[in-house]
């Protein structure tokens, strides 16, 4: 059985899809040598940690309107 389950999560974001994308940025920070908070993480993968920061609450995920996330994608392709 998975840990934690889907059902449980989805009481900490809005939609599946904002929980893929939220776990799989915390997943590559992590791989890229970040640091968890949590003492003993069930899973040894990346994104089995991500999830669990999630549902544990070490991680909030906030809804950002649309206009923010274009703007935010705009300002990348100038740099």
């Amino acid at each position: 059985m998975l840990y934690p389950s889907i059902d449980k999560i989805m009481t900490k974001v809005d939609s599946k899809y904002s929980l893929v994308v939220a776990a799989s940025r915390r997943a590559r920070q992590l791989r890229e040598g970040a640091e968890s908070e949590l003492q003993r993480p069930r899973a040894h993968k990346q994104v089995g940690v991500a999830l669990e920061e999630i549902y544990g609450d070490y991680i909030k995920v906030e809804a950002r309107d649309e206009n923010e996330v274009v703007e935010e994608q705009k300002g990348k392709r100038n740099l």
